[in-house]
């Protein structure tokens, strides 16, 4: 007997953060694949003209801005399109409720920083499929996230390439566990986490304090936010990714090695216990990621040429220089050392970062404030959500207050 191929029904989707890089890469995909994915409900800050273009395209029911006066501005536009049926609301507790919406069963988790914590967290409570490209929701709340995982019976799929590899080389019974995966027991030794070292891996040490934003932004490989790109920079991306691992995976600080690749081909890899190491490769391109994460366990076409053996440069690896990026060193710390460690220096760090940003301090300072700020709230207890946000706020404040010496 002939079997015929029963069609599975659109996932229903809420992307948040939907005008950053992620959210259009996102787009980008569910644009090739209409029959398999709707568009349900999309966020942002402000980008009223993202907005406005990504309504007109996939016409969701609901949007949310979380500026109110953007909002308004975002309710005339979409008036003037005579798309009026569009709900539209604004705050960050209507985000909290879309996240957690009925109406959607695949949430992509695409809000940058911690901002993006409590809608990710409302969609884990709300048992949905969660693409998870905020890595700040678990780094700033680890055990609480992961509990909140198992207790929903949420699925968990990572976004970020480098976590979204170590994901494909799992087992499948791995796979079907993430945040309480039992690596060992399927054979498995290290996880590698791979990154290209940025735009200053060659930098002279002496230089680093003269680097411009613009020249902190420019990565090599990867397009990508400001935020992120000055993250890559020092790599403090990678320390987050590190943290991050240790969650998703459920292993310790001394299972994660990272290995610098400078041509960012392979995304990360496996090691077992028989001497196999299983790679991710492709070329570097959020849409495969997504792509995957989408669709899993089914493939579809991401948009995403694939890798030309014939013309990909040699791979190169090399051991991490603690010295030239010391935020890593401080990110693989406090993984060590605890929750309040993570929540701080996430919470430092975006100060940090965006003062930076603003030309207010130098590439070097950064690490400087988010080294005092660890240090100042290490020792503290944190062991509920409420508490996280409290400590992310008093770690907020001392680190804009210390931007005051600089």
């Amino acid at each position: 007997m002939i079997k015929t191929k029963v069609d599975t029904p659109a996932k229903n989707i809420c992307v948040l953060g939907s005008t950053g890089s992620i959210g259009e890469s996102t787009l980008d995909v569910v644009r090739l694949h209409p029959d398999k994915f709707n568009i349900v409900s999309l966020s942002a800050y402000a980008s009223v003209d993202k907005l406005v273009e990504q309504c007109i395209e996939f016409n969701p029911k609901t949007v949310v801005m979380v500026s109110t006066k953007h909002a308004q501005q975002l309710a005339v536009r979409l008036a003037e399109q005579h798309l009026s049926a569009i709900q539209i609301k604004s705050g960050t507790d209507a985000l909290i409720e879309l996240a957690k919406a009925d109406d959607s069963d695949t949430v992509m988790a695409a809000i940058v920083g911690a901002a993006g914590l409590m809608p990710t967290l409302a969609a884990v409570e709300a048992g949905k499929r969660v693409l998870l490209a905020n890595k700040e929701a678990l780094v700033t709340s680890g055990a609480i996230f992961i509990e909140a995982v198992k207790q929903s019976g949420a699925q968990l799929l990572p976004i970020d390439s480098e976590h979204n590899a170590i994901f494909q080389s799992l087992p499948w019974q791995e796979q079907g566990r993430v945040g309480h995966c039992q690596l060992a027991q399927s054979g498995i030794s290290k996880v590698l986490l791979t990154g290209s070292g940025g735009p200053f891996r060659t930098l002279a040490y002496d230089e680093l304090e003269h680097v411009t934003p613009a020249q902190a932004c420019a990565h090599p490989n990867w397009e990508m936010g400001r935020k992120i790109s000055v993250d890559s920079a020092t790599m403090m991306n990678k320390g987050l990714e590190f943290i991050e691992a240790k969650w998703l995976f459920n292993v310790r600080a001394d299972d994660i090695t990272v290995v610098l690749h400078p041509q960012s081909t392979i995304h990360s890899m496996v090691q077992y216990q028989d001497g196999s190491v299983i790679a991710q490769m492709g070329n570097p391109d959020m849409r495969t990621p997504i792509a995957h994460a989408l669709s899993y366990p089914e493939r579809i076409t991401s948009g995403v040429a694939p890798l030309d053996f014939f013309s990909t440069p040699a791979f190169e690896f090399q051991a991490v220089d603690f010295k030239r990026y010391p935020n890593l060193k401080l990110a693989i710390d406090a993984c060590e050392k605890g929750q309040a460690a993570c929540t701080a220096l996430n919470a430092a760090n975006e100060i940090a970062v965006a003062a930076f940003l603003t030309e207010k301090i130098k590439f070097t300072d950064i690490y400087k404030i988010n080294e005092t700020s660890v240090k100042k709230f290490v020792s503290e207890q944190v062991s509920n959500i409420n508490e996280v946000i409290s400590l992310d706020t008093r770690a907020r404040e001392f680190a804009q207050q210390l931007l005051a010496n600089y």
